[in-house]
C-alpha cells in the first residue's frame, strides 16, 4: 500500500510568511504604514519564552514592527490589565497577544477580554468567538486557521466532505467546527468520552486530532485515503530519551491515510505564520484599507 503524503507545514508556513512579508512591504509603500504586533509575556515559563522569542523573530523577518513586553511572574492582575489597556490605546499597535499560560494570580479570561477585539490576533476575545460562530468574520484563532489553509491547499474545495474533530477546546476544537462549517463540510465533534470513538473517526474524510493524548488515534481508526491533521504536541519518554509525538500514531497512520501532518513540522509552524497573517488583517481593517494582492 502506498504511504500517505506528508503535509509539510514547515514549508507551507515559510511560503505564507514570505507572502506576508510582501504584503507588509506593499502596505508600507502604498499606504504608508507598517503593521505592529505586541507580545506580552508574564513570568518566566521556559516554553513560553521560546514561543515569544520565535514570534518576535518572525515578526521582524516579515518586516513588521514588534514589541516584546516582559513582566514579572509576581505582576498583579491590575498591572497586566493596565499594560493591555496601554497597548489598546497605542495606534502603532495593530495586534496584541498575551502569551498563555498566565501565573495563577491572574484571571486569564479577564485579561483576554480586556484586549481590544480589533487587535485580538489570537482570536480569543468573546466578541471574536461570537463573530466566528455567527459567520461574521472576526479574527480567527491561529491554529485552526492554519489547519484550514493546509486542508484547502491539499484538497481544494472542501464542500460535502465529512470532517471529524477529536477535541472540543476553545482554542482548536470549537473554532475548527465553525471554520469547517463555513467551508460546507459535514462536521462531527468527538472527544475522549465519545462512545465508539474509533467508529466515529473511521467516517471522516478529514480527521482533526486535537485531544492532547499521545498517539491516541490509531491507524485502524482512520478511513483509507482520509486527510489527517494532527494538532497534538506531546512530549514522551522512550528508550531513555524524550521525543515529541502527536495525537495520532503516525507510523500506523502512514499506511492508511491519504495525507497527514507530521509532529513536529506539521501544524506547529503554521500557528506563528497565521499570527502574522492575522496582524496584517487587523492592521488593514483598523485603517480601512484593502489587504494588498501580491504575487
Amino acid at each position: 500500500m502506498t504511504e500517505a503524503a506528508i503535509i509539510d507545514g514547515k514549508a507551507f508556513a515559510a511560503e505564507l510568511r514570505s507572502r506576508i512579508g510582501r504584503e507588509v512591504e506593499a502596505l508600507k509603500s502604498q499606504s504608508g504604514f507598517v503593521p505592529g504586533l505586541a507580545v506580552v509575556l508574564v513570568g518566566e515559563d521556559p516554553a513560553s519564552q521560546v514561543y515569544v522569542r520565535n514570534k518576535a523573530r518572525s515578526t521582524v523577518e516579515a518586516g513588521m514592527n514588534g514589541q516584546e513586553i516582559r513582566m514579572s511572574a509576581s505582576a498583579s492582575q491590575d498591572e497586566v490589565l493596565a499594560q493591555v489597556a496601554a497597548l489598546n490605546a497605542d495606534d502603532a499597535v495593530d495586534g496584541i497577544l498575551v502569551q498563555l499560560p498566565l501565573p495563577d494570580q491572574i484571571d486569564t479570561a479577564a485579561v483576554l477580554d480586556t484586549i481590544d477585539p480589533a487587535k485580538d490576533v489570537d482570536g480569543f476575545h468573546i466578541q471574536n468567538v461570537g463573530r466566528l460562530s455567527a459567520g461574521l468574520g472576526g479574527l480567527v484563532p491561529c491554529t485552526p486557521l492554519g489547519c484550514v489553509m493546509m486542508l484547502k491547499h491539499r484538497l481544494g474545495d472542501l464542500s460535502g466532505l465529512e470532517a471529524v474533530i477529536v477535541g472540543r477546546s476553545n482554542i482548536v476544537g470549537k473554532p475548527m467546527v465553525q471554520l469547517l462549517l463555513a467551508e460546507n463540510c459535514t462536521v462531527t465533534v468527538a472527544h475522549s468520552r465519545t462512545r465508539d470513538l474509533s467508529d466515529v473517526c473511521r467516517r471522516a474524510d478529514i480527521l482533526i486530532a486535537a485531544v492532547g493524548r499521545p498517539e491516541m488515534v490509531r491507524g485502524d481508526w482512520i478511513k483509507p485515503g482520509a486527510t489527517v491533521i494532527d494538532v497534538g504536541i506531546n512530549r514522551i519518554e522512550q528508550d531513555g530519551k524524550t521525543r515529541l509525538v502527536g495525537d495520532v500514531a503516525f507510523d500506523e497512520a502512514l499506511g492508511v491515510a491519504g495525507a497527514i501532518t507530521p509532529v513536529p513540522g506539521g501544524v506547529g509552524p503554521m500557528t506563528i505564520a497565521c499570527l502574522l497573517h492575522n496582524t496584517v488583517t487587523a492592521a488593514c481593517r483598523r485603517r480601512g484599507v484593502d489587504r494588498p494582492v501580491v504575487g
